[in-house]
């Protein structure tokens, strides 16, 4: 989430927080008042979409440790102990995807004539499945046809947008945040893995050559980026694949791992109008290295880190 401080206050102002989620200790979790530990993709069974429309059934291959439960489970008993049992009174996860599946009935992602028990006898199909003979639709619009009334494509001219938050002579760099190679979201798996740790252990500033002149900043110094909502520190890696007037740092250190870690104290809420998308990926910054502390010299409000 954009702009930590202000997603921590909320958390911290809320009469009751309920976290369900297969991870824990993660950012989220550690403000819970109440714990549902979920249960993982094998540990469950389930139906899954990829990108090319294709639907899938997953088997459970093992039971969830502990009290784990699957999803469907925890959100019906939790329904249950709201009184709305009657309307989550589902038998399994197989009742739950044939509603779900008959709500998509006459839209373009139609799957109205698929099942548990079609795809652990047939196999995977693509959608539009509108009928429970239909054999998929590999490919889309091959008569010509769009889910359109005049059955012709339509074409939305999006204009360009500037960032919401502007560089200026305070905050001359634009922040993008973003993944590495060896890590994934949160850290919450790829942050077990001793050899994905050993080869990126720590986030990274990646700062062009001219900007790291001009904020006299060197390769592996470590400095501090600063936004209009907060502060963050990093080593630097000064190299010419990032373009002059952008930084990246990545994402997925959170507090936990270290307070100023946490890319995401930095970035700002704006949202974009339709999608309600944050903007994750450009906030105005200043970057400037970190002050020297002499270990010996007698402690100074001069001498201490501004972080």
């Amino acid at each position: 989430m954009p702009d930590l401080d202000l997603v921590e206050k909320a958390l911290r102002q809320a009469d009751l927080v309920i976290v369900q989620d297969a991870y824990h200790p993660n950012e989220t979790t550690r403000f819970a008042d109440i714990l549902l530990p979920a249960a993982q993709w094998p540990e469950k069974e389930g139906v899954m979409t990829n990108s090319e429309r294709r639907l899938t059934y997953l088997p459970k291959l093992v039971d969830p440790p502990g009290e784990a439960l699957p999803d469907a489970v925890i959100i019906g008993r939790f329904a249950a102990e709201m009184g709305w049992k009657d309307a989550f009174a589902y038998d399994g996860a197989a009742q739950i995807f044939d509603e779900f599946a008959a709500l998509t009935t006459g839209t373009p992602c139609d799957c109205s004539g698929v099942s548990h028990a079609r795809l652990r006898r047939e196999g995977p199909l693509q959608w539009p499945v509108p009928a429970a003979d239909h054999p998929g639709t590999a490919r889309l619009y091959t008569d010509g046809r769009f889910a359109t009334t005049s059955g012709r494509a339509r074409f939305v001219a999006v204009e360009h947008a500037e960032p919401a938050e502007p560089v200026d002579a305070s905050f001359p760099l634009t922040l993008t945040t973003g993944r590495v190679r060896d890590h994934w979201h949160t850290l919450t798996r790829t942050g077990h893995s001793p050899a994905l740790m050993r080869r990126t252990p720590e986030p990274i500033l990646e700062l062009n050559p001219g900007d790291a002149r001009r904020a006299t900043v060197g390769d592996g110094e470590f400095v501090e980026i600063t936004s209009r909502r907060g502060k963050a520190v990093a080593q630097a890696r000064v190299t010419g694949t990032i373009r002059e007037g952008t930084c990246f740092l990545p994402f997925h250190w959170g507090r936990r791992l270290g307070f100023y870690k946490a890319a995401n104290n930095l970035t700002l809420s704006a949202r974009d109008p339709l999608s309600h998308q944050p903007e994750l990926k450009a906030c105005a910054v200043r970057v400037h290295p970190c002050p020297i502390i002499d270990p010996l010299a007698s402690p100074s409000a001069a001498a201490r880190p501004a972080i």
